[in-house]
């Protein structure tokens, strides 16, 4: 199994930088952060900055969307960095939460995501696309690869997932959720023809490695309602007796609205109809053996990769807890 971490790009970015370094220096092999350049500090500007501090970490947004940016500039952006620094990025994508919302912007449609993989990657890759019925080409790209990893929750998503997506980013640590949705991608990939095993998984959540269980979830409550946000969605879209787990879905119903310039943050006053359960389930808690313990389950499933959200007080205790007790544990 593969680390990475997940930041919030606050300034100053040199902080975000040195704390990239360290995960590095820890075993960590992924650095993603952020992408919602109204609440937080512009990622692919301090992307630079990381590449440049570090030896081989690839880098890139957890999760940026169709609707942030012109996607002939998110691929050159991209492209520019592998040039760079030696094909060390990849793209999470996904429909668009906080970066859309916080402007007054929907999130994008699913065909739209789509599309805009494919163009970004052919793009990046030093293909030629079609945009506004006019052929377009990096002409200075050579040897460039970028992978397109998707997050999403629902059916829909995860087909899109399963039939056009190079990698698949499950937002909660929950082995229930993790099994019904990585199922769904590959029953889709087999569905469309490509090779499941092709397919990362990647299940990114927030972890706390300490003995204060009180203490750790109410630093890591807000999590529940981030997810929640797109929870809300599906609700809307499927019914709470859709085809979505309830496991997802049931925690919801006490939900009143969002506020957003608390989004991703220990103390979000947003979140207080998250329950312990549901912070026990999509995070981890607690000392390292059960960190191991979680993580050994969702290997059996298939996750090639935990990404760890550090938004809590504690965050470069846990960095060091994983470096020297459960990195070595899962890689061995």
């Amino acid at each position: 199994m593969d680390f990475g971490i997940v930041l919030q790009t606050d300034p100053p970015a040199a902080e975000v930088v040195r704390m990239m370094k360290a995960a590095e220096d820890a075993g960590f092999r992924y650095g993603w952060t952020f992408d919602s350049c109204v609440l937080w500090q512009e990622p692919f500007v301090i992307y630079s900055r990381i590449l440049e501090a570090t030896s081989a970490l690839v880098v890139g947004p957890m999760v940026t969307s169709p609707g942030t940016r012109d996607w002939s500039v998110m691929a050159s952006t991209f492209a520019t960095l592998n040039d760079m620094f030696g094909n060390r990025t990849v793209c999470g994508i996904g429909r668009g939460d906080s970066a859309h919302r916080v402007v007054g912007r929907p999130p994008s449609t699913l065909a739209t995501v789509r599309e805009c993989m494919r163009v970004v990657k052919d793009l990046a890759e030093g293909r030629e696309v079609t945009m506004n019925d006019t052929a377009v080409r990096i002409p200075w790209i050579r040897g460039g690869r970028l992978e397109m990893w998707m997050a999403g929750y629902g059916p829909k998503a995860l087909q899109t997932v399963g039939e056009h997506a190079d990698g698949f980013i499950l937002q909660c640590a929950d082995p229930a959720i993790a099994r019904w949705t990585i199922s769904a991608v590959r029953d889709a990939a087999r569905a469309a023809g490509r090779d499941p095993g092709g397919i990362t998984i990647c299940v990114a959540a927030p972890a706390y490695v300490g003995e204060d269980l009180a203490h750790q979830r109410e630093q890591l409550r807000w999590f529940g309602g981030m997810v929640g946000n797109h929870v809300a969605d599906l609700v809307s879209r499927y019914g709470s007796s859709g085809p979505v787990p309830h496991e997802l879905t049931d925690y919801i119903r006490e939900r009143e609205g969002y506020d957003y310039s608390h989004h991703g943050r220990a103390g979000n006053p947003s979140t207080a109809f998250v329950p312990d359960e549901i912070v026990d389930r999509f995070c981890l808690l607690g000392p390292a053996q059960a960190h191991i313990a979680r993580l050994e389950e969702l290997t059996e499933l298939g996750v090639d990769q935990f990404a760890l959200y550090l938004m809590h007080d504690e965050r470069e205790e846990t960095m060091a807890a994983y470096g020297s007790q459960v990195i070595p544990k899962l890689t061995a």
